[in-house]
């Protein structure tokens, strides 16, 4: 009954022949993912029959009779840094709302009893808000929910969010090195101090390795200016202690033509060297590093349900401002807005969610959607 895990999709080589290149695993590894998902639906019989209602539902219709399994809850929507392809470099002092409250996370997981699994991060770095966000993890893992955070790992060394951050008992932490060094990552990362960085992601990381565990993946997002270091950000990543790390091939556009434009003259996805890729992993496997490349897989498409974003069918994306937004990859209420997550369950009954779940199935894809599917280029 475990979810599918990330496809990496098929890259081709320079004669155009397929590669098909593994996915990127949950940390530390598929089994013990699957082992948590066991554990997470044994938690309540609400919560298993649930996930079995959704299992055999087809997901993939209007009308759907159980709760999401998964949902992306943003603690906070403000950074610290200013990121040439993120939309809050372009917020007013990086900051789009309040800091979601611990009170209102409490109940956000006690009404969604079917959860396995959240992501508690969205557009904003999450340890700024301090203990609260420890807190949030720890209540989650308290009823078997996995865990995963996202973090530019600048604030780790401060008040031991290091430390807090693993005895927490989150089960994957993604930290983001987008260059090898101080030039590249700086200018990309804007804000940042890439040797404080490189300092606290080696603590973290040795902080792990003498508890006998493993948290972080390093993710790299590949783009026209960091493109050239690979080989050396997978040397940096065996320096820093990790034992994952990732290449995304994706820069998405916040479901904003301005974004669209922008990323489209940064990324390098389609001209990636694809007969490289292997050679990358196989250079990670004998530093004992674990390297995948990520791409969004193949584009959704409308030509059968199987091909649709699976998000409108399982999923959602809580705002700080306790709004309900249809994905991560908008990441901005602003932008898409399906609701009051107060009344989470309603709205995901509703009929603004249901309308949204028709729009996809007949193919009449919302424009903010359009990017991720085919046939659309030239409307999005």
């Amino acid at each position: 009954m475990a979810l599918q895990p990330i496809q990496a999709g098929i890259l081709e080589d320079e004669e155009g022949k397929p590669i098909d290149l593994p996915s990127p695993e949950p940390v530390p590894n598929q089994a013990t993912y699957d082992a948590e998902r066991q554990r997470a639906l044994a938690f309540s019989d609400k919560r298993r029959d649930n996930y079995e209602r959704y299992m055999s539902s087809g997901r993939r219709g209007v009308e759907v009779d159980y709760l999401p399994v998964r949902l992306d809850l943003e603690n906070v929507s403000r950074c610290n840094f200013r990121c040439t392809m993120c939309q809050v470099s372009e917020w007013d002092k990086g900051k789009r709302a309040r800091d979601l409250t611990l009170d209102e996370f409490k109940n956000l997981i006690d009404e969604q009893y079917g959860l396995v699994e959240i992501k508690l991060q969205g557009m904003g770095e999450p340890t700024m808000q301090g203990d609260d966000f420890f807190e949030m993890i720890r209540y989650a893992r308290e009823r078997a929910i996995w865990v995963r955070t996202v973090t530019n790992a600048s604030l780790l060394h401060l008040k031991n969010n290091a430390e807090k951050l693993i005895d927490s008992g989150v089960n994957e932490v993604q930290i983001s090195i987008d260059g090898a060094d101080k030039e590249t990552y700086e200018s990309i990362r804007q804000g940042a101090v890439f040797e404080q960085v490189v300092e606290n992601c080696k603590h973290i990381n040795a902080y792990c390795a003498d508890k006998g565990i493993e948290r972080t993946k390093m993710w790299t997002v590949v783009q026209r200016s960091n493109q050239h270091q690979i080989e050396d950000l997978i040397h940096l990543g065996k320096d820093m202690g990790f034992r994952h790390l990732v290449f995304s091939l994706n820069l998405v556009d916040w479901g904003a033509d301005e974004w669209r434009d922008r990323n489209a003259n940064a990324t390098i996805e389609h001209l990636f060297p694809n007969s490289k890729a292997l050679e990358y992993i196989k250079l990670g496997d004998e530093l004992g590093l674990n390297v995948r490349f990520w791409r969004q897989t193949d584009k959704y498409d409308t030509d059968k349900p199987a091909s649709l974003c699976p998000w409108p069918f399982e999923r959602g994306y809580v705002s700080s401002d306790m709004r309900i937004v249809p994905c991560c990859v908008l990441g901005n209420p602003e932008v898409a807005d399906l609701g009051d997550a107060n009344d989470f369950s309603s709205v995901w009954y509703g009929e603004v969610w249901k309308e949204f779940r028709q729009r996809h199935i007949d193919g009449d894809i919302p424009k903010y959607c359009q990017a991720c599917y085919k046939g659309f280029d030239d409307e999005a």
